[in-house]
Order: structure tokens, then C-alpha cells, then sequence
């Protein structure tokens, strides 16, 4: 991390740190207490709480960084988004595509409510991932011999959820790059499927299981294509950290989930079908840079997270001062060491928030099944695995 980004991002580190431990630690009191006694109160509390951090990356992107998320979507669809259970799919474009999904779930109101399914190692992250388990998010294994039960036992955990969530599901299973977009391709081509140009190949093993599960108390599926238009850079960590804008286009599509097949074929190959045409749309939006077959809805700028930010960085300056005048910390070269330490503790969690974002160093480009041997099925490959 270069100098003058570390001289941005340690300030923003120390205030996420020190705010995300004490909401940590609020989560960690209402799990152990609350829980046990009403399962409803504790997740009504632990979603205002949980808001309380995210909104902190909500106003990373819109207040310091000034990112520009455009919604196109029906009417009717934007008028019922946060007012019910739904499950949401979704290209995997950029390193912040979750991001984008958490600033849509605060201006439909259901942030703190906002789910997704994740891979296991995203819930060992400081604070951000804890808060996560907290918040009952699922994390996968990425192999379906182990993923199978835990996918099937977090779900039928929503059934009883007591407000409307999201759940974000990432059928590709991965972030896309131009490797994994190349491996799809060659396997697409080997066995007769449709070779995609702007999404990789569906894994639709966890799709089918939540649509199997959730049918009966989840009224809606949200089809979302995120796009980055050409006249602006790809969106980044780093970027939102150092303050640098980006325009993202989002287009969601509401399918109703009692208008999906039945058998679990069949539901495999919808979501096949939906990526195909999401592809189509893409390649559209290469040629128009728009999506112009749905309204430009107007989502906003929400005054919450800067409030928020605002009222955190009171509570962090009027502590630190309070600490430094009762500890003398900064009066001893012990103690200045000791706060060096703390602050190259802080540069290394955020370099390591950073790196996990980075698409790059996300799954490896095996993105497809092994081709298919002596006219055999695929063989276990983890991409297998997962579809």
C-alpha cells in the first residue's frame, strides 16, 4: 500500500476498528443473552446494530468516494424492493459488487437485514466478518458434500425472519475476470453451450437448494446485472479508500419465485437461461453504455451514513482524547511505540480488507467443469462440486 493511500486509509482504518469492535461487542452481549430467550428480538436488535457499521461503508461510497450506483428498474419493482423477502442473483463484476448491493438494501430500507452466502474464510475477517456470522450469514466450503447441509439448514433458519430481507447468492461462484471468462469459454465450447462474453457459467447446485427451500416464504427472485459504464474506471477498495468516483449501472429484473418450475432440472436450467440473457443484456449495454430498456430510477443520497460517520468520529476523538489524558500515553517513548504498534496493526488489517477484495486473488480460473470423458459426465472437479 503506497504512502499517501496509507495516510488516508489508517484514519478511516482506526475509526472502522474502533467502531466495528464496539458493535462486535454489542452483537456478542445480544447473541449470548438475547437469543436464547427471543430469537426475534435478537435479530430486531442485532439489525439496527449491525446498520450502525455497514452504514460506515455506505458512506465510504457515497459521501467520500462519490460512486454513482444507477438503478434501472420498473416502477412497481422499485416501489416493493424492502418490503419483502427475496432472494437475489447477480453478475459478479467488480470487487465491490457487494458493496453496491448493501447501498441498495439502505435505501429500501432492509440493510440491517441484508444477507448473503459467502465463502467460509469471509467470516475469519476482523470485524467486518464477525459482524457477519453475528448477522447470520452463510458460509460455504465451496464443497457441496459439506455445503449441502449447512445451505439447507441456514435457510430454513430464515423461514421465521421478522422483517423482509436479501439474500445475495453469486451463482458464478466467483469474481469475474478475463481468465475465468476464457476457461468458461473453452468449456462452453467443448460441450455445445452457449460461449458467454460478459458472465461466466452459472454453478446451480445452491441456486436450486434456495429455490427449493425458500419457495414457500420468499415471494420474489431479484435479477441483477451490474455493468461499469466505458468512460468510467473499474471500482476498487482502494479507489472508494482513496476518495476516487466510479459510476456503476445496476439493472434488476423481478422474477416471481411461484412462476419457477418445479423439478430442480428444470430450475437449474432457468437460472442457465436467465445468465444467457443476461449476457445478452450486456453485451447491449457494451454497445449502448445503458440500460435502456428500464426506467432510470432516482435512489438517492441518504443523509444516515454521514451521520452515522459523523457521530462515530465524535465518540472516537472524545475518547482517544479522554484515554490520552488519563493514560499519559503519548508522554513516554514506551508509549509512543506501543501506539506505532497499534497503528501498523490497523495498516495491516486494511491492506488484508483490501487484498481480499481484489478480484484477482479471489477463486482461481477453474471457473468450469472438466470436459466430459468418454462421453461420461464432468468429472470432480470443484466447479463440479458446486453445480
Amino acid at each position: 500500500m503506497a504512502i499517501t493511500a496509507a495516510a488516508i486509509v489508517v484514519p478511516l482504518g482506526v475509526l472502522f476498528l474502533f467502531s466495528g469492535l464496539v458493535v462486535n461487542l454489542i452483537q456478542a452481549i445480544c447473541f449470548a443473552l438475547v437469543r436464547p430467550l427471543s430469537k426475534n428480538t435478537y435479530r430486531k436488535i442485532n439489525r439496527v446494530v449491525a446498520e450502525l457499521l455497514w452504514l460506515e461503508l455506505v458512506w465510504l461510497i457515497d459521501w467520500w468516494a462519490g460512486v454513482k450506483i444507477q438503478l434501472y428498474t420498473d416502477s412497481e419493482t422499485f416501489r416493493l424492493m424492502g418490503k419483502e423477502h427475496a432472494l437475489v442473483i447477480a453478475n459478479h463484476r467488480s470487487d465491490i459488487d457487494w458493496l453496491v448491493g448493501w447501498v441498495l438494501a439502505q435505501r429500501s430500507g432492509c440493510l440491517g437485514s441484508s444477507l448473503a452466502v459467502m465463502k467460509k474464510s469471509s467470516k475469519f475477517l476482523p470485524v467486518i466478518g464477525w459482524s457477519m456470522w453475528f448477522s447470520e450469514y452463510l458460509f460455504l466450503e465451496r464443497s457441496w458434500a459439506k455445503d449441502e447441509i449447512t445451505l439447507k439448514s441456514g435457510l430454513q433458519r430464515l423461514r421465521d425472519y421478522p422483517q423482509p430481507f436479501w439474500l445475495a447468492l453469486f451463482v458464478e461462484g466467483t469474481r469475474f475476470t478475463q481468465a475465468k471468462l476464457l476457461a468458461a469459454q473453452e468449456y462452453a465450447a467443448s460441450v455445445g453451450l452457449p460461449v458467454p462474453r460478459n458472465v461466466l457459467i452459472p454453478r446451480t447446485k445452491g441456486f436450486v437448494s434456495a429455490v427449493s427451500h425458500m419457495r414457500l416464504f420468499v415471494p420474489a427472485i431479484y435479477d441483477v446485472t451490474v455493468a461499469i459504464p466505458k468512460s468510467s474506471p473499474p471500482p476498487t477498495m482502494l479507489r472508494l479508500f482513496k476518495g476516487q468516483s466510479s459510476v456503476m449501472h445496476v439493472h434488476l429484473k423481478r422474477h416471481l419465485m411461484k412462476d419457477l418450475p418445479e423439478t430442480d432440472d428444470a430450475v437449474a436450467q432457468w437460472c442457465k437461461d436467465v445468465f444467457v440473457e443476461k449476457d445478452k443484456l450486456l453485451d447491449k449495454h457494451v454497445a449502448e453504455d445503458t440500460f435502456g430498456d428500464q426506467a432510470l430510477q432516482d435512489t438517492g443520497r441518504p443523509a444516515k451514513s454521514l451521520l452515522v460517520v459523523i457521530s462515530w468520529t465524535c465518540l472516537l476523538f472524545l475518547g482517544a482524547i479522554k484515554f490520552l489524558q488519563w493514560s499519559s500515553l503519548l508522554s513516554s517513548w514506551k508509549g509512543i511505540a506501543f501506539s506505532a504498534i497499534g497503528l501498523a496493526i490497523v495498516t495491516v488489517l486494511m491492506h488484508i480488507l483490501i487484498q481480499f477484495s481484489q478480484s484477482e486473488r479471489s477463486t482461481p480460473a477453474n471457473v468450469a467443469p472438466a470436459k466430459p470423458k468418454n462421453g461420461g459426465g464432468p468429472s470432480g472437479t470443484r466447479q463440479d462440486k458446486q453445480q
